[in-house]
């Protein structure tokens, strides 16, 4: 009796605990996540590049290299998105300084739009085309929404930085111990699901990195195709345009903010033809890419139907944000991997 007592006790007392470790561990359990993602995506790489087995466990320069690596790679263009903006937005700045003597004239080819081309007209005179109207824009923009707007996202900024930081250190660590806490995983889950338990880990692993392997190349895929289109419109630097196209491509329908802005830009220069050429070729190669080719690339390395493989990118999406690009594939392919087993098990005599 008194050992039942002590097993209940163990039980009620560590559920508790564990409890307790996530309620305090619950602002950072998005970001652990992440970092379990990128060391399930990455922990080949990393294999090969370590010398010697005997290393895990231990801080090496391969492991600090890898982190940096990916570090770099995600802080490099949105560093650079970053700094074009904020360029853009001195400039629109001066520009709009210097329109309280004397507005801002439309451009020539907003009255030449078809249909909205006169309203459009006449709404750019209403906004800017004055001292008095640009007087009040500016107004606006110093006093109104736009301020609270700007002080939200640098402090959004801020927070997301630290948190990829956050995110880096964990990876780092994990690359540390991978080896000894993939062990202790794989035991786990067969001590408590048995051998079918150890296929579901394996296999929720395989789906994490087929998800990540078809996301990279997609957005390879994506930059290089759009990165031709970019010096085929005439757009300058079409290099950096493509590979900042491709870092967001890797998120499904997140390319068309790069094609998109410069879709516009070519239209504001009076290059209509190309502005819509490039955004038409642009969706076009979004919607294949994210609905036909990513959820193909994922599905085939899992064995998992091409319906449910979409259905897991975009309700995962729904659900989690951006982490549910990995989470919902994964899920699916557990999920279709316990029904395979339980027909299996309906089938046996």
């Amino acid at each position: 009796m008194s050992n039942n007592l002590q097993v209940r006790a163990r039980f009620i007392g560590g559920l508790f605990l564990l409890l307790l470790g996530g309620w305090v561990l619950h602002s950072f359990l998005a970001l652990l996540v992440w970092a379990v993602v990128l060391a399930v995506s990455t922990w080949p790489v990393y294999q090969r590049l370590l010398a010697s087995n005997e290393l895990h466990g231990k801080m090496t320069w391969v492991a600090f290299g890898l982190t940096l690596l990916l570090g770099v790679i995600v802080l490099a263009p949105v560093g650079y998105g970053l700094s074009r903006l904020l360029q853009e937005a001195q400039a629109l700045g001066r520009l709009l300084t210097d329109a309280q003597s004397v507005g801002i004239p439309p451009p020539p080819w907003l009255q030449n739009l078809p249909i909205i081309g006169d309203w459009s007209k006449a709404y750019w005179m209403t906004v800017l085309g004055s001292s008095e109207a640009a007087n009040e824009s500016l107004h606006w923009l110093g006093t109104g929404g736009a301020v609270t707007y700007t002080k939200d996202f640098a402090g959004q900024l801020l927070h997301r930085f630290f948190g990829f930081l956050t995110i880096l250190l964990v990876l780092l660590f994990v690359y540390q111990h991978g080896d000894s806490l993939g062990r202790q995983v794989l035991t786990s889950s067969r001590k408590l699901f048995g051998e079918k338990g150890f296929r579901y880990t394996v296999h929720a692993t395989t789906a994490v990195r087929a998800t990540v392997n078809g996301m990279m190349l997609i957005g390879v895929a994506k930059g290089l195709l759009l990165g031709v289109a970019y010096a085929f419109v005439g757009l300058s630097n079409p290099a950096i345009l493509g590979a900042l196209t491709g870092v967001f491509a890797m998120i499904p329908f997140a390319a068309k903010l790069i094609f998109g802005a410069c879709s516009l830009v070519l239209v504001a220069q009076g290059h209509i033809a190309e502005g819509g050429g490039l955004f038409v070729y642009g969706m076009i190669l979004t919607l294949i890419a994210d609905n036909y080719v990513r959820p193909a690339l994922i599905g085939g390395a899992v064995k998992l139907p091409f319906i449910w493989t979409l259905l897991g990118i975009f309700g995962g999406m729904e659900t989690f944000g951006l982490l549910g690009l990995f989470l919902g594939p994964t899920l699916m392919a557990v999920l279709m991997s316990i029904w395979r087993d339980w027909i299996d098990d309906m089938s046996k005599p």
